[in-house]
């Protein structure tokens, strides 16, 4: 008889820019060798290397890891169904985008609007 797995909380993500591959496996509960085939497995999952070669995972892809390893290990994916349902909420997210979110995409750049206004007013100023 096998024991049933028991959903784990997701632990709570650091508050930083930048998380190197052993406090990811910490935070994850699983080896570094582990995250290092994940990446070989998961397309959408590439950690920035430092000048050194090592793995600078941003909080974005510590999310994506908890996610994997929540297919993964709890609701027991082979890997293969772990990518096809990422790659299906990916897909779907894109579509069920709300309609002003769509129209953001094409407005004009916000930063040449401010960059008018504070031009504007520096001459004020002068």
């Amino acid at each position: 008889m096998t024991d049933p797995v028991v959903p784990q909380e997701a632990p709570e993500i650091p508050d930083k820019l930048y998380f190197r591959i052993g406090e990811v496996a910490g935070l994850l509960g699983v080896e570094p060798y582990v995250l290092r085939y994940w990446e070989t497995e998961f397309p959408s999952l590439a950690p920035k290397k430092s000048g050194t070669g090592h793995r600078l995972y941003r909080r974005k892809d510590v999310e994506l890891l908890l996610r994997i390893k929540h297919l993964l290990y709890e609701k027991r994916y082979t890997i293969e169904g772990a990518r096809q349902t990422l790659q299906n909420e990916a897909k779907g997210s894109k579509s069920k985008m709300p309609e002003r979110q769509q129209r953001d995409l094409f407005a004009p750049d916000p930063l040449a609007l401010v960059r008018g206004e504070l031009s504007s007013i520096l001459k004020i100023l002068k």
